[in-house]
């Protein structure tokens, strides 16, 4: 049987949207209270049992890899000072994981850089996880799909139901049931951001997928598409033409944060979660005089 214990984490892209704050910072540091975007995915990672990360990261990313490794000079001031709980905050992130990287050259998308990921990851399944979809679950989604891939043993992509027009932002599957709780589809076809009323279902793809090792000479077959880059869901169209594949619509909630209103919603609703600061939060917002 395989198993997943590989996680990528696409992390070249400039993060444009958020231009003047990402001129110098990877947005995917950017924090939601206190703790950067790409820190929440990897926890989820790990939650669902994958042991090695890898991160596919590009030119003016190395404070991504200084997040992740261990900072000697702060630890010995903090330890000096006697602050054991942020020591122990800091040292935690350190040793949470083993991470590897490899640099994206060029920012030819999503399918250029699961493919620049492929020395790592070998012939073995594995999970892609985009930063920005930070999904607060009970029990994280990675985890969720990872009973689908074990039972069915093929590829599994997120997806949440979304309704009217905003369906348009997003690739569309087009599948039919598998499952009586209606969690669970079997994919045929997928488009990308049609028109409403060209979508051919209300399941948008959202960014977690595990993956065969197929994928990755299937992306070696596509043709780039628009600005030269090579999109993942052509390619996972190829594969669905040698493999099955399923969708799950996963529970919880999902807050896109590479959208600055998304961002900011993402960043209220998790510190009202916060017992140092839910109490406060909302006092704060009471007192706000809306127009």
């Amino acid at each position: 049987m395989m198993k997943v214990c590989k996680a990528v984490f696409p992390a070249a892209g400039l993060g444009t949207r958020f231009l003047p704050a990402t001129k110098a910072q990877p947005k995917e540091m950017l924090p939601l209270v206190d703790k950067p975007i790409i820190q929440y995915g990897v926890e989820e990672a790990l939650a669902a049992g994958c042991n090695q990360i890898i991160m596919v990261t590009g030119r003016g990313k190395t404070a991504i890899e200084d997040h992740f490794d261990h900072s000697f000079e702060l630890e010995r001031i903090l330890e000096e000072k006697g602050k054991k709980d942020l020591l122990k905050v800091v040292r935690q992130i350190s040793d949470m994981i083993h991470v590897a990287y490899v640099r994206q050259k060029e920012a030819l998308g999503l399918g250029h850089a699961v493919l620049t990921a492929r020395e790592l990851v070998g012939d073995a399944p594995f999970a892609v996880l985009l930063a920005d979809d930070v999904i607060d679950a009970e029990e994280p989604v990675l985890k969720q799909m990872m009973r689908v891939f074990e039972e069915k043993q093929c590829s599994v992509i997120a997806t949440q139901i979304v309704e009217g027009p905003a369906i348009s932002a997003y690739g569309v599957i087009d599948a039919k049931a598998a499952s009586s709780n209606g969690r669970l589809y079997q994919v045929y076809n997928m488009v990308e951001k049609p028109a409403l009323k060209d979508a051919p279902s209300n399941l948008a793809i959202i960014g977690r997928y595990i993956l065969t090792p197929t994928v990755f000479d299937v992306l070696t077959q596509i043709q780039a598409g628009a600005g030269g880059e090579l999109q993942l869901t052509d390619a996972l169209k190829l594969l669905l033409k040698q493999e099955k594949m399923y969708a799950y619509v996963y529970e919880g909630k999902r807050h896109d944060t590479g959208d600055k209103l998304g961002f900011l919603k993402a960043t209220i609703e998790f510190a009202l979660k916060r017992d140092d600061l839910g109490g406060p939060m909302r006092e704060y917002l009471r007192g706000l005089k809306l127009n």
